[in-house]
């Protein structure tokens, strides 16, 4: 509830998951780690490495932008970036929010910036710079020369869920010093790692007239052959989804959501198409969404569940 976005954990159900056989380096192609915003990073930084629990990559260090950052990796090698972000939806006084963007590792970021700044919108430049960077001396090939192109967008985000969601910002990487490995090189959707990067959108059919103009049509779409309202139903939530390949074919997924659970235990839903898709919901409602976490214990029933 502070604000940011989601993102969703999957596993294999049917198929044993192929685990990246080298290590990823700080630019192969691919999402190499997420950014989840704090508006303190040096007390989250305390405050995590009093946490046996939570592994941190090196030191507190100052980012480009001036502020303050650090690194953390997962069980499965997934890495998080803290970075500073001072927008506050419902203050819980905890020391992170949600998700705020990702790095991502490009080939030629001049060929990428149409995908990210013309399709997604990240039209603003907070730093274009090439070198050796001290913030990623923890990170595997962090000492090699890059051009980082920090990315967020001009104008406000709209939609319903716009207030919640709050700033974004995507760190295109392109590695100078050697040729960069793809992170999903012989591997499937769905095997360990950053899948793909996803972005809640209003008006699907525009945005796929968008992309075929700018080259970049979609590759799935949920509404070929699925039904004639053009809503994928997944239980107690529906809605429209697609895809599009950046130039080196990392994933980026659209979700235009049609119906969503608002008090889940009592079955009320919300019809996000009977009202104007640019106008954020009200703030009491998007209160109402805390109401759907699942707790550990719930979360384990739900995967022994035959």
């Amino acid at each position: 509830m502070q604000g940011g976005g989601g993102f969703e954990i999957w596993q294999y159900s049917h198929r044993k998951p192929k685990l990246i056989d080298f290590e990823i380096n700080f630019g192969d192609i691919g999402i190499f780690a997420a950014k989840i915003k704090s508006r303190d990073v040096k007390k989250t930084f305390d405050l995590f490495s009093k946490n046996p629990a939570i592994e941190i990559l090196g030191e507190l260090k100052e980012s480009i932008d001036g502020h303050p950052t650090f690194f953390v990796k997962d069980p499965y090698g997934n890495i998080f970036q803290i970075v500073y972000d001072g927008y506050i939806f419902v203050d819980e006084k905890r020391g992170t929010g949600g998700a705020v963007g990702a790095i991502i590792g490009v080939s030629d970021i001049e060929k990428a910036l149409p995908v990210y700044q013309g399709i997604l919108g990240h039209d603003a430049v907070v730093y274009d710079v090439s070198g050796k960077f001290d913030d990623l001396d923890a990170l595997s090939a962090g000492d090699q020369n890059y051009r980082r192109v920090l990315l967020t967008h001009t104008n406000p985000r709209k939609g319903g869920f716009s207030k919640l969601f709050g700033n974004t910002y995507i760190e295109l990487v392109q590695a100078l010093d050697r040729e960069p490995r793809k992170i999903y090189e012989n591997r499937f959707w769905g095997d360990p790692g950053f899948i793909h990067l996803c972005f809640d959108v209003i008006n699907m059919n525009g945005l796929k007239s968008a992309c075929a103009k700018m080259g970049f049509p979609f590759t799935v779409d949920s509404s070929v052959k699925h039904n004639e309202t053009n809503s994928f139903d997944m239980g107690e939530a529906a809605g429209h989804f697609s895809y599009i390949e950046d130039p080196d074919g990392n994933l980026i997924e659209f979700v235009e959501t049609h119906k969503i659970p608002l008090i889940k235990k009592l079955g009320i839903n919300l019809n996000l198409r009977k009202r104007n898709p640019e106008k954020p919901l009200p703030t009491w409602m998007l209160k109402f969404l805390k109401f759907g976490k699942v707790k550990q214990g719930e979360l384990e029933a739900k995967i022994l569940k035959p």
